[in-house]
């Protein structure tokens, strides 16, 4: 069905429109859940560089297919590589929203002792945009 999707959004638009990049996305995920990282990782490269060219290096939309691709590269066993992809993630998602917006946080870098302080920070910011919320009985 995604194949199908990707087809007739490919006939209707540009192949490099914003469409097209999130059917391509949401392809990749499929294939890796179906065990085909490398298949998924020639998606993922295709959607970031169509990202990019659309929305520029620095958008909160890039900084979500550097995170998707990174996950695929760590699945190929690259994990240096996606921790640079995460790393860049993260520093845009920084500089747009802030260092203590919630999406701010990188997921998971295949470095325990570097993931903890992360994680950590990651509860901190959780607990403390909880509170900032008014409650249901206000």
């Amino acid at each position: 069905m995604q194949e199908r999707a990707l087809a007739i959004d490919e006939a209707a638009y540009d192949p490099d429109h914003p469409t097209v990049a999130r059917d391509l996305n949401n392809l990749a995920a499929i294939l890796r859940d179906l065990g085909d990282p490398a298949g998924a990782r020639l998606l993922q490269e295709r959607v970031l560089a169509i990202d990019e060219a659309v929305f520029g290096p620095d958008h909160p939309t890039v900084a979500t297919r550097l995170n998707n691709l990174a996950l695929i590269l760590r699945d190929l066993g690259d994990v240096v590589e996606a921790r640079l992809l995460q790393e860049r993630a993260l520093a845009i998602t920084e500089a747009v929203f802030g260092p203590d917006h919630p999406t701010a946080i990188l997921q998971d870098l295949g470095d325990l002792a570097g993931a903890r302080p992360l994680q950590e920070r990651a509860l901190a910011i959780k607990k403390a945009s909880r509170s900032a919320r008014p409650s249901a009985d206000q």
